[in-house]
């Protein structure tokens, strides 16, 4: 998962947002938020919202709008989920484990659920199309001088051209369709080995401000980091990423980052995801340091599994048989 993504978000991922002119959404998390260890801690601070998110996957929107009361109570019976010696404690295994599950139920899900809205028919493949027209049919009724503007229809088509060319990646037998696995590959190039190399792409096109097919530091820095004015001091932990670019991302001290280069900052080798976030969440949690977790020791540091804002949406959107 991440994630996300993640995603992050993950976020998360790559929801196309269909309504009566099907549309995609106006920003997906990139890939590189989703793979990216480094976006754990942001501006020098612990980012919660990354372990909520790797811990609990689509669920953490959901925690975040309970009562701290009920999200206690929750975390709880996702604890004995997780515990399944049913020894009395979460080892870094079973944490583990609890991780790569949600990461892959909100895959399963998300493709089930677009693999439904794009295939109503229920074929064994979609074709381009067809997916084409579900999700950017109205760009075809666009002036297309509208289409070359600076505007919102503009980031449409560049989408289009990335999708595009994603979708052929993913079509391992060049039919110009995609089978569920290959729609699973398109939706999530992040979780496909076979993906990585399009994921790196698309970040470098989503960083590399003037278009030289690399990142050079200002690039690297300005995506994670902005000056409000042109006299304001870094923070320290900018200075910081400027040095880890310089002696760490960029290997050959050309001043750039190049296809391979970024590869190694957002897909490292032989970095575990899962492990390393069941590593940090025990560290974090382990009162009395014996590696593992009780489920007191998690729902006292509720806050760093799951959090809550405390805020009034209404009923929890979740699934309430888990509950």
């Amino acid at each position: 998962m991440l994630l996300l993504q993640l995603a992050t978000a993950v976020c998360l991922l790559f929801n196309c947002a269909v309504s009566a002119i099907p549309k995609p959404e106006e920003k997906r998390v990139l890939d590189h938020e989703i793979i990216n260890h480094v976006q754990h801690f942001q501006n020098d601070e612990h980012n919660k919202q990354y372990d909520h998110e790797a811990f609990l996957g689509e669920d953490a929107k959901t925690f975040d709008q309970l009562e701290p009361d009920e999200s206690r109570r929750r975390l709880g019976v996702i604890v004995d989920k997780i515990d399944t010696d049913k020894d009395g404690f979460v080892n870094q295994a079973e944490l583990k484990a609890w991780i790569q599950y949600t990461q892959r139920r909100y895959i399963e899900d998300d493709v089930g659920r677009q693999w439904k809205q794009h295939n109503p028919n229920g074929t064994e493949q979609i074709h381009w199309d067809s997916y084409r027209k579900n999700v950017y049919g109205f760009l075809d009724e666009m002036d297309p001088k509208d289409l070359e503007q600076g505007d919102e229809h503009f980031s449409y088509k560049s989408m289009l051209t990335r999708d595009r060319r994603r979708w052929a990646v993913a079509d391992r037998d060049r039919d110009d369709q995609l089978s569920r696995e290959e729609f699973t590959e398109f939706l999530h190039p992040e979780e496909s080995p076979y993906m990585r190399d399009i994921v790196v792409q698309e970040t470098i096109e989503d960083i590399d401000k003037d278009h030289d097919g690399k990142v050079s530091v200002d690039e690297y820095i300005g995506d994670m980091y902005r000056s409000s004015e042109d006299n304001e001091d870094e923070p320290e932990w900018v200075k910081h990423e400027r040095e880890t670019f310089n002696n760490f991302r960029d290997k050959d001290k050309d001043g750039l980052m190049d296809h391979q280069e970024v590869k190694d900052w957002i897909i490292p080798a032989d970095f575990d995801h899962a492990e390393a976030e069941a590593r940090h969440l025990i560290y974090e949690a382990d009162s009395d340091a014996d590696e593992k977790l009780t489920k007191e020791e998690i729902v006292e540091k509720y806050d760093l599994f799951v959090g809550s804002q405390a805020t009034d949406f209404g009923e929890a959107l979740t699934r309430h048989d888990e509950f």
